[in-house]
């Protein structure tokens, strides 16, 4: 069966320099090194784990610091050195640009270079970018022109600016923050009707939903309440959530996955891997898991490949 990866990251030395330039402390961002990375082991990954086709994206921690200028030259050189692999093989690798946000204007330009000079098919967009979260008004016009450019976004969480230091899940993000942020961010961009305003922009959403399937509920009915005292805008939470795409990245059996059945269809959720942060020989023990997994026999193809590929071509 053929199988497209939406969830992988490369890690050249561009990405490992803008760390060090920005002066990005990834151990304390992360709470996990970087792992390594080469085409060569990618290549190799790809074909132990029957991967296709592999949508490379920028992971976290994220290229801002608070310094935009320097954010925007490290993106725009990880976006060249990422292009010169995908040229090499387009075959086995596209990728998503990443986007120096939240400088809106360096982020709008980088987009459209990236699309018009390095043959992106989509962009990177973290949870957050040093506290301003996806759906925030402040990237409104980055909105407006992924929009008009029909882009698509893989979105990926990113460390929260302000998060307890007591706790085991303050330790390595990867245990709670992640996912917490990347709900966080979801419910903003809901609340804020980012979907149904943009509604050309294609979202991947990473680690099969992370806590919307509870969330989504909660937030519906005390949404209605608030509404109702007039403390926000009543939101249609069905019509933002309906088009959203979702990755399998992670654990997404025995629960995960049944649980993203209840607030998505087969035809919105694809493949992703998380290599090289999640080590090989787990995720293909995960993979073949899932494959063998008859609940699942009937939307396999359409999760694996088919609704990838769907993506892709759009």
């Amino acid at each position: 069966m053929k199988c497209i990866d939406f969830h992988t990251h490369p890690l050249p030395e561009s990405y490992r320099n803008a760390m060090s330039e920005l002066g990005i402390d990834v151990i304390k961002e992360d709470g996990f090194p970087l792992p390594s990375w080469s085409e060569e082991a990618h290549l190799s990954f790809m074909k132990d784990a029957g991967i296709t086709h592999s949508v490379l994206t920028s992971p976290t921690p994220h290229i801002h610091n608070g310094n935009d200028e320097i954010s925007c030259e490290c993106a725009r050189r990880i976006n060249e050195e990422t292009a010169s692999l995908i040229k090499d093989d387009p075959e086995h690798f596209s990728f998503c640009a990443v986007l120096p946000v939240p400088a809106v204007k360096g982020s709008i330009e980088e987009m459209n270079y990236a699309y018009d000079h390095l043959g992106a098919i989509g962009v990177k967009l973290p949870t957050n970018a040093n506290g301003v979260y996806l759906g925030d008004p402040l990237l409104d016009p980055l909105m407006e022109e992924m929009n008009r450019r029909k882009a698509l976004c893989i979105i990926h969480p990113c460390r929260a600016r302000k998060i307890p230091d007591n706790t085991i899940t303050s330790t390595v993000m990867a245990i709670y923050e992640y996912p917490a942020d990347t709900t966080r961010a979801v419910i903003n961009m809901i609340a804020h009707r980012i979907m149904s305003r943009y509604p050309e922009i294609r979202w991947i959403i990473p680690h099969t939903g992370s806590f919307l399937a509870y969330e989504l509920q909660r937030f519906k009915g005390v949404s209605g309440i608030l509404a109702k005292l007039n403390m926000m805008e009543q939101v249609d939470i069905d019509t933002e959530v309906r088009n959203l795409y979702f990755d399998i990245a992670g654990d997404p059996e025995p629960i995960a996955l049944d649980m993203l059945l209840r607030i998505t269809d087969s035809d919105h959720i694809v493949y992703g891997s998380d290599w090289p942060h999640s080590p090989a020989p787990v995720i293909i023990a995960k993979k073949k898991h899932l494959e063998a997994n008859e609940s699942y026999a009937s939307i396999l193809e359409k999760i694996m490949y088919q609704n990838g590929e769907s993506l892709l071509n759009q």
